[in-house]
């Protein structure tokens, strides 16, 4: 249960940086602001956007750095029967597919193939 809220918040905190990230100017948009092109009136004033996106940014990505290593904690600590790898070892080979592939024809199993080389018109 734990878990899974932390996962969630994990997630909610990536988009958020994600999307702040988006928001903030570069260093270089201050140059068309120059040239008239009024980029630099934004809702936060000249300098006060850079100032609380770049806070705002900084806060989730530190809550964004211990929510993760919460989860790490977590998942080491709980216990494992076995590892994937040696789950797939025990398991037989006609269970485990690869690349999704079908299992293989009958010819290949020991039968006989249902139609024999003379049978074939040449």
């Amino acid at each position: 249960m734990l878990y899974g809220i932390l996962l969630i918040i994990d997630v909610l905190l990536a988009i958020g940086i994600i999307a702040l990230v988006l928001l903030q100017h570069g260093k270089g948009a201050d140059a068309g602001a120059a040239f008239g092109s009024g980029a630099s009136a934004t809702v936060f004033g000249a300098r006060g956007s850079a100032s609380f996106l770049s806070r705002t940014t900084a806060v989730f990505a530190t809550l964004f750095f211990i929510n993760s290593l919460g989860l790490a904690f977590i998942v080491s600590h709980q216990p494992a029967d076995r590892s994937v790898t040696e789950q797939l070892m025990n398991k037989p080979a006609a269970d485990v597919p690869l690349n999704n592939a079908p299992a293989a024809p009958s010819e290949a199993r020991g039968k006989k193939p249902s139609v024999q080389p003379e049978d074939v018109p040449q």
